[in-house]
């Protein structure tokens, strides 16, 4: 934050993209990425603006709490707008640590510039207000106020009320940046300043373009959060082996594959995500297949060694990355979805070897998403069993390995490094 009106561009930014999550629906990503002011600003603005928003989208429930103990009377629809400003400002004093000063005066400006004038005066005595009292007013409001009741129901009968309540704390923190490496972790580890994870993931923090950093350019190395990398070693070795990959872009998985010297085909029904996909294969240096086709009726000419199945999904273990989640998704989502998934597990399994592996994953933390869905698939179909994890397959997580021998990892696991995303995976054997 360089200078005063550096920081105003920042927050009228930041603005923009909470309006276009919460009022027009847009994902977080696609705000960032269509907005042409956020790509313009300084790489410093930028990060600041972006965590603004996302932090804001990601304590909403707290926040709206302590606004709404400040009203007298709920806001008007046209004060919307504002609700979203006084958000902001209530997020960067109680979380951010912005000094309240400069949280207050620059809100009362943004009202202003915005032509929202009349709404200058309300803005003004509920940030003051906070500013004196949030901090006490802020330790009476549970975390789990940030999470929709549904999605907070769900955890707590899929996996008890204090795993529940873990989930929703670890899920508001703000991740670390996991890399995958095609080669030699210890040496790029001291390349990006950046610590080896017993999964073998590199971590480092957020400070400037991933594009920008070393390695990148020449294809050492590629973004991927340290529980998406795991379900592909599940595989055990693939080197020479014919792997397919289902639902494969944006391609983290295929890097993965095709680093590890598997022959992979990679299927997809979106030509564009294909398409994006191919780029970053390209600029690693990898090859894979790869095949516009509907994954749920898709045959292919001759059966594979082995198969990964990564299908559409809620994507809650992501909240950390996605804060958007939590206002974009509802429980109305998840028949359709789990429908979707048993589809294309069935057709999955047809597509691999006798005695080939198969592994199905989501980034969920909801059990309908993952327990749910293997559990109905190995009741129904009898030409497949459970290969069970053992503490060998996952060295460091062990604690990740549930009773029945899948993958689930919380964002909680591995606090003491930054956490994990939330993530299912299943490892079977057709029979």
């Amino acid at each position: 934050m360089s200078s005063s009106s550096d920081v105003s561009a920042a927050r009228s930014v930041a603005f923009d993209l909470l309006r276009s999550v919460l009022a027009r629906r847009k994902s977080f990503d696609d705000a960032m990425a269509i907005h042409d002011g956020f790509r313009r600003l300084p790489t410093r603005d930028r990060g600041f603006a972006r965590l603004i928003a996302a932090t804001t989208l990601r304590r909403l429930g707290q926040v709206d709490a302590l606004i709404d103990n400040c009203l007298e009377k709920p806001l008007p629809k046209a004060g919307e707008a504002v609700r979203d400003i006084i958000r902001m400002a209530t997020t960067e004093m109680l979380f951010l640590g912005v000094a309240p000063h400069a949280s207050v005066d620059s809100a009362v400006t943004l009202v202003e510039t915005r032509k929202l004038a009349k709404f200058k005066g309300l803005t003004n005595a509920v940030l003051r207000r906070l500013s004196r009292e949030g901090k006490t007013m802020l330790a009476e409001v549970s975390e789990t106020r940030n999470i929709p009741d549904w999605m907070l129901a769900a955890w707590t009968e899929g996996f008890g009320a204090d795993i529940a309540e873990r989930i929703a704390g670890a899920s508001l923190r703000e991740p670390s940046l996991d890399i995958s490496v095609k080669s030699d972790p210890e040496a790029w580890a001291k390349k990006l300043s950046a610590t080896v994870l017993p999964t073998g993931s590199l971590r480092r923090g957020f400070d400037g373009p991933v594009d920008a950093m070393p390695g990148f350019a020449e294809g050492a190395w590629w973004v991927q959060d340290a529980a998406a990398a795991l379900p592909v070693r599940l595989l055990g070795d693939i080197k020479g082996k014919r792997v397919l990959e289902l639902c494969a872009a944006p391609g983290g998985k295929t890097a993965q594959l095709a680093a590890a010297g598997a022959r992979v085909t990679a299927v997809d029904r979106s030509e564009p995500r294909l398409g994006r996909l191919r780029r970053n294969l390209a600029r690693l240096n990898l090859e894979a297949e790869t095949l516009v086709a509907d994954a749920a009726t898709w045959r292919p000419d001759t059966l594979f060694d082995a198969v990964l199945l990564d299908p559409p999904c809620t994507s809650t273990g992501t909240i950390r990355r996605h804060p958007d989640i939590l206002h974009s998704k509802n429980p109305e989502d998840l028949p359709k979805l789990t429908a979707l998934q048993d589809r294309l597990l069935a057709n999955a399994v047809e597509m691999v070897k006798p005695g080939g592996v198969l592994v199905f994953c989501t980034c969920s933390l909801q059990a309908e998403e993952g327990e749910a869905r293997i559990e109905a698939f190995l009741a129904a179909n009898q030409t497949v069993e459970r290969a069970a994890l053992g503490p060998k397959d996952l060295p460091g997580l062990e604690s990740c390995v549930n009773e029945a021998g899948d993958f689930r990892s919380f964002p909680f696991h591995l606090a003491e490094r930054g956490g994990l995303d939330g993530f299912f995976a299943a490892r079977l054997i057709r029979t």
